[in-house]
């Protein structure tokens, strides 16, 4: 998992923003620059005296200075409203982290199944090879029939076919697992690890569904709002700008110093500043009431997958405990009547096929138990890295038994 997360251009994109929030937290919280100005007052351009810097006294060069004065708790609430961004960055990271781990073991667990199922259709093709030779030195003792040479020669037929089509799952299962992790999809996969619990408890589904990484999202967002409200609360109060201006005329004149002071008269008041906090103050209840709506959307998705996950480890136990059983004990019985001469061989070969099928089906079942499984303990996020499959999976202690 530590590949996926390293090599994810997604999470590295939301480290940059948080790191360029915090940046301007830091810049919102300083005052505004000072400006200054230079200028050249009063300059006569006609008459004698056109052009001339000194003559007329009424011609001033200027240098000015301006400040304006932002109060502390103002700068406080923009610096604050920042650092409410970065924590969205970062709760978007973690989001964006929980979907990337879930679907790259969703990928590990497809490339671990498709293998499997590769493995079983070639032990298949490797008994109807057994099969076949049998059959063909049985026809050339007298003690079968061309029918049953070319019963044998479909079958093997039909599983060729079946294993073009499990390579193409298998290469573009491979595939997709490199798209997560990289070159390191070509390393041998680790242990199964066990998907039968997870560390999602329904009975504590209702604090756990707070650490959603969604609904963790909607949170940083509510504070981000907040914040808003903060900054429009202190926009009320106007900011002050004063200046100092020194301008030098004629040496036959003396200099002068000028004050000055500009304050914005906020003269609409209840229809500009109060209307703007009561838009932010909106803007909270929205995101609160989508949090609510979205947190009951992920309740019942989250309960969906539990049952989901559990019906598949049902109905994989029903497989350990009947249906597989059941088809090898039916290849048995025809192989002993096949002997006996009481069945046919197409029979045989249906039969195997059968259980080769069941085999697969249960195969599939897993995958799919294994994918709830990924979704449910990828859900909320872990303070640990590495957790879960790997492609070498090499932390994992134990492996599920093989079908």
């Amino acid at each position: 998992m530590d590949a996926a997360l390293a090599r994810s251009e997604t999470i590295k994109s939301q480290d940059a923003a948080t790191r360029a929030a915090r940046e301007m937290a830091v810049s919102a919280g300083r005052r505004p620059d000072p400006v200054l100005r230079l200028s050249l007052n009063n300059l006569p351009i006609e008459g004698p005296m056109r052009y001339s810097l000194t003559g007329e006294r009424m011609t001033m060069r200027s240098v000015e200075i301006m400040q304006s004065f932002t109060g502390s708790e103002k700068r406080q609430a923009r610096s604050l409203r920042y650092e409410r961004e970065a924590e969205f960055a970062s709760s978007t990271r973690s989001m964006q982290g929980s979907k990337l781990l879930a679907q790259t073991a969703r990928a590990w667990f497809d490339r671990y199944f498709q293998e499997q199922m590769l493995e079983l259709l070639q032990l298949q093709r490797e008994e109807a090879d057994r099969v076949k030779e049998a059959v063909e030195s049985a026809y050339r003792s007298g003690r079968s029939s061309q029918a049953d040479v070319l019963i044998a020669h479909t079958a093997i037929a039909r599983i060729d076919d079946r294993l073009h089509e499990a390579r193409a799952d298998f290469s573009n299962a491979n595939a997709l697992l490199r798209r997560w992790v990289g070159d390191v999809a070509s390393q041998p996969l680790g242990l199964l690890p066990k998907i039968d619990r997870t560390r999602l408890v329904e009975s504590q589904l209702n604090d756990d569904l707070d650490r959603h990484p969604d609904i963790a999202v909607m949170n940083a967002r509510e504070r981000v709002a907040l914040a808003d409200v903060e900054i429009a609360k202190q926009e009320r109060s106007a900011d002050w700008s004063w200046s100092l201006m020194y301008s030098k005329r004629g040496n036959q004149y003396g200099d002068m110093v000028s004050l000055g002071a500009s304050i914005p008269l906020q003269w609409d008041q209840a229809r500009k500043q109060d209307r703007e906090l009561v838009a932010r103050l909106e803007r909270v209840e929205q995101v609160r009431s989508e949090r609510e709506e979205m947190r009951r959307e992920r309740l019942f998705e989250v309960q969906r997958l539990l049952a989901s996950w559990r019906s598949g480890l049902s109905r994989l136990a029903d497989y350990d405990k009947t249906l597989i059983p059941l088809a090898s004990e039916r290849v048995q019985a025809l192989e002993a009547a096949f002997r006996g001469g009481k069945a046919p061989l197409a029979a045989i070969f249906d039969a195997q096929r059968m259980v080769v099928d069941t085999q697969l089906e249960r195969l599939r079942i897993q995958k799919q138990a294994a994918a709830w499984w990924a979704d449910l303990e990828y859900l909320i996020p872990q303070n640990q890295s590495g957790h879960g499959p790997t492609a070498s999976a090499p932390n994992q202690p134990t492996q599920e038994q093989k079908p």
